[in-house]
């Protein structure tokens, strides 16, 4: 049996060949003449293990064996789970999923597609190509749907119109949507109703960041209605404190994971408005195990509504500089604080702060720290009050400030002492 490479993907452009003769209803294939063969013999059920650990292109190759084989390359459960890769030749150098493997898909196994995914690049026609293909869904009940953009958000230079015709083509017939991720999107609120109305019993997973047609009305519908939603991930304006009640009322599962994306889109003049601490203290009493998530990208001068009350935050990351003062009040206001991550802060040392957060969040057990000073002392003091739950410590060389009692070249050595196991300062940022 002829094998390709195991690192091409099915959807590579080169399969095309293969594909379309596996996937074409050709003439009869022979059976081997040596009836002692016993290849063609095999079980559908043992194929189909086979068949679920290969690449699409090597199934291509091995429906070219025999008839059984070429019959096992169509079994349903073997296109369940597919991802579109749509990228145009001219302007990307990613594979891309053959036009004719596309047709055939649709034809013979769009009612079989239950996990889907399409990944897009930067251009127009790709998005374009993916909404054409969402629109021929028809007859499929999908379970999970992901529009994933690779580069700049393509989806957003769409018609809106056009994109949520697409997308309620979906929504309308699988009735047992459980996860969704549209990031990067114009879907807007009439098109949240259609979801909710034919999937609010299976919605588990919500992941809709940077979709600025969509209103703080529109995702409180969905959680209104969607009581088993366990993870959503937003931007910070659709927070609100009647979402977060929403989400704490007594209908509603647990939920698990809860991101927000905190983002400047026009700085100087973005208005971030307050959540009331009550309406996170809802949050925590009725899912105390809860993930939050925050991302911030903002300017020093846009951080003043955040981090003066007590905020639940488990996940933090700072994406642009953000000053000592408000590291100092993340220190006092996140008791719940597993993991920190500060790309930058500027040139005035963070000792205070990192003490800080040593003592008052307790369950901290990752930290990063980026274009930040902090003396080595300090730093040596931070990682022995931690002691070992910190599993991932990740500081740039350059952060690290000689001092009296410490060098750079010497502080590995005290550090990998609390550590518990071999520590060394990064060459290059690791998350």
């Amino acid at each position: 049996m002829k094998r390709g490479r195991r690192g091409d993907e099915g959807n590579s452009s080169s399969s095309s060949g293969f594909l379309e003769a596996a996937s074409k209803k050709t003439r009869p294939l022979e059976e081997p003449e040596d009836s002692t063969s016993t290849w063609s013999l095999l079980p559908q059920e043992i194929l189909l293990l086979v068949f679920q650990h290969l690449p699409l292109l090597d199934r291509a190759y091995a429906s070219q064996v025999c008839r059984s084989w070429n019959q096992a390359f169509h079994m349903p459960e073997l296109w369940r789970c597919f991802e579109f890769e749509l990228n145009q030749p001219a302007s990307s150098y990613l594979k891309a999923t053959h036009p004719d493997l596309i047709k055939q898909i649709i034809k013979r196994h769009s009612n079989h597609l239950q996990y889907v995914s399409f990944k897009v690049d930067s251009s127009t026609e790709s998005a374009e190509a993916a909404c054409d293909i969402l629109s021929q869904l028809v007859n499929c009940s999908l379970k999970t749907l992901g529009l994933i953009s690779t580069a700049r958000p393509s989806f957003m230079e769409l018609p809106k119109s056009h994109f949520i015709s697409a997308l309620t083509v979906v929504f309308v017939n699988s009735k047992s949507l459980s996860s969704l991720k549209i990031d990067d999107t114009p879907v807007d609120d009439p098109s949240l109703k259609v979801l909710v109305a034919n999937n609010s019993d299976t919605l588990k997973l919500l992941k809709m960041s940077s979709c600025p047609h969509v209103s703080p009305a529109g995702i409180l519908c969905v959680a209104d209605q969607c009581h088993g939603l366990r993870e959503l991930a937003l931007n910070y304006h659709l927070l609100s404190d009647e979402l977060l009640l929403a989400l704490s009322s007594e209908k509603h599962v647990h939920l698990e994971h809860l991101r927000i994306d905190v983002v400047s889109e026009n700085p100087g003049q973005t208005q971030f408005h307050t959540i009331k601490k009550s309406s996170w203290d809802a949050m925590v009493r009725h899912s105390p195990k809860f993930n939050l998530v925050m991302y911030f990208f903002l300017y020093e001068d846009e951080f003043d509504p955040f981090f003066r009350d007590e905020i639940p935050v488990t996940h933090l990351y700072f994406g642009r500089s953000v000053s000592k003062e408000v590291l100092g009040r993340v220190g006092l206001m996140c008791p719940r604080l597993v993991e920190l991550v500060v790309c930058a802060n500027g040139l005035r040392p963070l000792d205070e702060e990192l003490i800080r957060i040593a003592e008052r969040c307790q369950q901290l057990s990752a930290i990063g720290l980026g274009e930040c000073e902090v003396s080595c002392s300090a730093f040596v003091q931070f990682v022995k009050m931690c002691g070992r739950r910190l599993s991932q410590l990740s500081i740039m060389e350059e952060v690290l400030i000689p001092d009296h009692q410490y060098t750079p070249d010497e502080i590995h050595w005290e550090v990998s002492k609390h550590l518990g196991r071999v520590w060394f300062p990064d060459m290059m940022p690791t998350w």
